[in-house]
C-alpha cells in the first residue's frame, strides 16, 4: 500500500535531505607518478648512512577530501627495482640473502585505518608484507597541500608526504643486523589527482 499523493511529497524531500546529509564517500584518485618517491635509509655500522628507493611501485587510493578519516590506500613496490645507487649492494639485496626478489617479487601495505590527529595530520595503520611476512604498520602521514594545478586548473592536486619506520628483521630480512642497521626510516611522497 503506497503513501497518499499529500504525504508523497514531503516525503520524498525528507529522503532527498537524509541523503545530501550523509558523508560523501571516498573516491578513487590516481597517483601522478612523475611526482612521487619511495625512498628509505640505512645506517651502515655507524660510519654512514645510505639512502636506497624504489623506482618502481603502483598505489591504489580512495580519497575523501571531506572525512579524510574515510580514505584508504595501498601500495605495491617491485622487489627488483630496488636502487641504493651501487650496483653490487643492489644485487646482494635482491638475492637470497635479503629480499630474495625472484620468490618474493612484491612488497605491499594496505590501509586498514586513519586517525587524523589535525586538519592535516594523521596516523595511517595498515598491513605491510615482505617476503610472506605481515606486520601491523604505522605511518605518520602529513596533507602537504590540496587545490587547482596550476598547469591546469580544472585538475585538482592533493599532496602527501608519508613517514615511518620499518625493522627489517621481523620479515625475515636479517642479514648482518643488527651491525647493518635493523630499523629502516621509510618516506614516501605522492601527488594524486581524481581518477578520469
Amino acid at each position: 500500500m503506497g503513501l497518499p499523493r499529500t504525504a508523497l511529497a514531503p516525503a520524498l524531500g525528507l529522503a532527498a535531505g537524509l541523503l545530501a546529509a550523509l558523508p560523501a564517500a571516498a573516491e578513487p584518485y590516481a597517483m601522478d607518478r612523475s611526482h612521487a618517491s619511495v625512498i628509505f635509509s640505512v645506517d651502515h655500522i655507524g660510519f654512514s648512512v645510505i639512502h636506497g628507493r624504489f623506482n618502481d611501485f603502483s598505489a591504489d587510493i580512495d580519497y575523501d577530501p571531506e572525512n579524510l578519516a574515510a580514505s584508504t590506500v595501498s601500495f605495491t613496490l617491485q622487489t627488483s627495482s630496488i636502487d641504493t645507487g651501487w650496483e653490487a649492494r643492489d644485487t646482494h639485496i635482491k638475492s637470497g640473502d635479503m629480499l630474495d626478489v625472484e620468490e618474493y617479487p612484491e612488497i605491499t601495505f594496505v590501509s586498514t585505518g586513519v586517525e587524523m590527529i589535525s586538519d592535516t595530520e594523521a596516523k595511517v595503520t595498515g598491513d605491510v608484507t615482505i617476503k610472506g611476512v605481515t606486520n601491523e604498520e604505522t605511518f605518520d602521514v602529513t596533507l602537504n597541500k590540496t587545490g587547482p594545478s596550476p598547469l591546469d586548473p580544472e585538475q585538482t592536486v592533493v599532496g602527501f608526504t608519508i613517514e615511518g619506520e620499518l625493522d627489517r628483521t621481523a620479515y625475515g630480512v636479517d642479514y648482518f643486523a643488527p651491525a647493518v642497521a635493523a630499523t629502516m626510516p621509510v618516506r614516501i611522497d605522492l601527488e594524486a589527482s581524481p581518477a578520469k
